[in-house]
């Protein structure tokens, strides 16, 4: 039978189209074949997995119980395709990194191409994650290095080289009462820093980095935050607020990828809130030669973001 990848698929696109002619067009597969295959699943389930009585097409509990089974089965494939990496290529070195998905986006694009010019036979294999399960899993070696913001909050047991020096600014929309016409980036002391952190606020989820950093902003302003909205994506978090769902605080980074204009910027002072980049490796363990020159790259690259 199918494996795992292909049998979700063929659900998926059954459940959106909710007809076995046009799911079997778009899947290039026969409608018969794709109503023997449901049939086959059915039988070897003992139950039915598809309400298809009515329209759209959706998924009965045993046929919920079946796509989760499937989804587990297809991870753990692809977990132990990427463990057996390094013995099914013995002539690639398998290089493992953890890093924040939001921070991958802007920190990997300016270190790996100099990386893979001087190891073209390195295999990156990206292990994206909150801060504490990816230290978990440097610590258990399962990644080889961590890349992170906020080396003060890393554990011990880990070797840390920091490069970087970004600013953080409080996103104003122009929406909001504080919002001041025909300005971008206002002076630092222009508003009360106390007073915007207790209006509602859009925020990344608590196990984010920024998250923890804001965390300590909050109890040195003794401010309760007034959270209207959590999210795990950066991006996804500075987007609504432009939109006027509240206020945030961003970095340099995060603000240069928004499209949505006008919005205020209130820097804060680096003594309060900034972000300095990390790459960690676990203490007491031989790393090999192209670690190290990652973690060169790493500390030579420059990586700070300024707006204008």
């Amino acid at each position: 039978m199918n494996d795992a990848e292909e049998l979700l698929h063929d659900l998926d696109m059954l459940l959106k189209e909710s007809n076995f002619t046009k799911a079997a067009k778009q899947l290039y597969i026969s409608q018969p074949y794709l109503t023997q295959l449901i049939k086959r699943i059915e039988q070897k389930v003992g139950a039915k997995i598809i309400n298809r009585d009515s329209k759209p097409f959706t998924l009965t509990e045993a046929g919920l119980i079946y796509y989760k089974y499937l989804e587990n089965v297809s991870y753990n494939d692809q977990q132990l395709e990427r463990k057996l990496a390094q013995f099914s290529h013995p002539d690639k070195e398998v290089i493992r990194i953890g890093i924040l998905e939001s921070l991958g986006s802007y920190l990997l694009p300016k270190i790996l191409p100099t990386f893979l010019k001087l190891h073209p036979n390195a295999e990156i294999q990206l292990f994206e994650a909150f801060p504490r399960k990816t230290e978990r899993r440097l610590s258990n070696e399962e990644i080889d290095c961590y890349i992170g913001q906020t080396p003060e909050a890393i554990s011990g047991g880990f070797d840390v080289y920091t490069n970087g020096d970004e600013q953080y600014y409080i996103i104003i929309p122009a929406s909001s009462q504080y919002f001041q016409p025909n300005k971008f980036i206002l002076q630092d002391d222009e508003l009360e820093i106390k007073e915007l952190l207790q209006q509602p606020l859009v925020l990344s989820q608590p196990e984010s980095a920024v998250r923890h950093q804001l965390n300590g902003l909050f109890q040195k302003y003794h401010v309760k935050p007034k959270i209207v909205m959590e999210s795990n994506s950066v991006i996804t978090v500075a987007n609504l607020v432009v939109k006027g769902v509240g206020l945030t605080i961003s970095s340099a980074s995060i603000l240069k990828r928004l499209q949505h204009l006008p919005i205020n910027l209130l820097p804060i002072k680096r003594e309060l809130l900034m972000i300095k980049y990390f790459i960690a490796l676990k203490q007491g363990k031989q790393h090999s030669k192209a670690i190290k020159d990652l973690v060169n790259i790493f500390q030579q690259t420059k990586l700070e973001q300024t707006i204008h």
